[in-house]
């Protein structure tokens, strides 16, 4: 028997290898786009090393701070999250990049509300679940709350727009009222009813619906709708078994967009090959494995729900992101979590692992 106290050491070894290969990766893939774009090879580095090192010290925060003391903040972080999100409908606090507004700049820092909105969304689903108990099942008192407030906070991401995260965000809901005992008629008849409307958002919005199309028919307009796709399956293709080496990759000369970001795991398929890929897969497949065996030994509904919920917001995004890159889902901008650049999504994500640990550290484990 391990005796409690002691955390979860496999969870933050791998989580600690995962952003130091992202830190090597986002030079690698960077290093010409920033010399080009800001005369500094090292631009894109510099910034993620002190992301990863502000991040790191956050998940250490969260690792000490009891998971249970996350029930009185529920509300409050859930009131922060709306407030970003509706502050992003305000001209000149919004910042708007290729068409949508999904930042919110101050100085020289950007923050994506976005990406708050989904561990904060856990932390009050979690928390709501428990409270609630038996009466999760009934409608009015269970169902119907938790519907206006998350599709209150689905909507305000989708109007940046950003439909992906809002589906995002939907996919993660179902999944903790599923999990949290809520009436398996009430998910189906809302999952009939967003259909109609998911079909109108998608097939009524000329962009989404050229992706689809182009999902489809990958090769039909290498040149503009599935270019990014195309470029992506280059990268796989010519990596091969064992890569062209580090630094070695050709995709990312200007060919692969977002090499750094979206389609940092196409940069892996091409410079570490089919094996560098699947040790990449691997990682993330132990997370998973790891941060739903913690959920599952928690003492507790709410550690339970809090740990299905953080697992879940990593792991699907890294299925998505993984899905987009290799062809098998249509074009989105996901990142992979701990890997791509980006920071409010590498400390989110950081702080989602601190919590895993803490509450990793509240169980006997045999």
């Amino acid at each position: 028997m391990r005796e409690r106290g002691q955390y979860d050491l496999s969870l933050l070894i791998i989580t600690i290898s995962l952003m130091g290969l992202g830190i090597v990766l986002v030079y690698s893939a960077s290093a010409i786009l920033a010399t080009d774009k800001f005369g500094d090879g090292y631009y894109f580095l510099k910034k993620q090393a002190l992301f990863g090192g502000f991040a790191l010290a956050m998940m250490m925060v969260m690792m000490h701070i009891p998971y249970t003391f996350l029930k009185r903040l529920a509300y409050p972080i859930l009131a922060v999250s709306l407030v970003f999100l509706i502050l992003l409908l305000i001209p000149g606090i919004g910042y708007r990049v290729g068409g949508s507004t999904r930042w919110i700049r101050l100085v020289n820092i950007s923050f994506q509300p976005s990406e708050f909105a989904k561990l904060a969304l856990i932390i009050f689903l979690a928390y709501f679940l428990e409270k609630k108990g038996d009466l999760i099942r009934t409608f009015s008192l269970g169902f119907l709350p938790v519907l206006i407030i998350s599709g209150t906070m689905i909507y305000l991401v989708m109007i940046q727009p950003d439909f992906g995260v809002a589906l995002f965000l939907a996919i993660v809901v179902f999944m903790m009222l599923f999990i949290g005992g809520v009436r398996i008629s009430y998910l189906v008849s809302s999952i009939l009813v967003a259909l109609p409307v998911i079909y109108l958002l998608i097939m009524r919005v000329d962009y989404r619906y050229r992706r689809i199309i182009g999902f489809l028919n990958p090769w039909e307009d290498p040149s503009r709708t599935t270019f990014q796709m195309v470029q992506s399956l280059l990268a796989f293709g010519s990596g091969g078994l064992f890569g062209t080496g580090l630094g070695g990759g050709s995709q990312k000369l200007f060919f692969l967009p977002a090499p750094h970001t979206d389609f940092i795991f196409s940069v892996i398929g091409e410079e570490l090959g089919m094996v560098g890929a699947t040790i990449t897969l691997g990682l993330f497949a132990l997370f998973t494995i790891r941060g739903f065996r913690i959920a599952l030994m928690a003492e507790d509904t709410f550690g339970t729900l809090l740990g299905v919920g953080i697992t879940a917001m990593i792991s699907m995004q890294v299925i998505i992101n993984m899905g987009v890159v290799l062809g098998l889902l249509p074009t989105k901008g996901l990142t992979l979590p701990f890997i791509s650049y980006g920071g409010t999504s590498l400390l989110i994500n950081a702080m989602g692992v601190g919590i895993l640990l803490n509450i990793s550290s509240t169980v006997r484990r045999t």
